[in-house]
């Protein structure tokens, strides 16, 4: 687990664990990224029961490719990079 409070009071929170591969987690991985801001999630990562790998931004959901846990920790520093240059 990893969790980090910014000056400006975002939040990354970052938390992995091994699990018996299963239809939901094929990849034997349950995992939550998130990042707040303002006390909301503005980007997460996750598989939560039952709903496979997807990813949040912005209030919208979307479908998540899991290609391994370092491309997962790349792909939401990207999205959270990204989010940061929007404003």
């Amino acid at each position: 687990m990893f969790k980090r409070l910014y000056e400006n009071r975002d939040i990354i929170e970052i938390k992995v664990w091994r699990v018996e591969k299963s239809s939901d987690k094929p990849h034997g991985f349950k995992y939550s990224l998130v990042f707040i801001r303002d006390g909301k999630r503005v980007i997460g990562y996750d598989n939560a029961e039952r709903k496979r790998d997807h990813r949040h931004y912005r209030g919208k959901e979307y479908q998540y490719s899991f290609q391994g846990i370092d491309t997962l920790i790349d792909d939401f520093f990207n999205d959270v990079r990204r989010f940061k240059n929007e404003g």
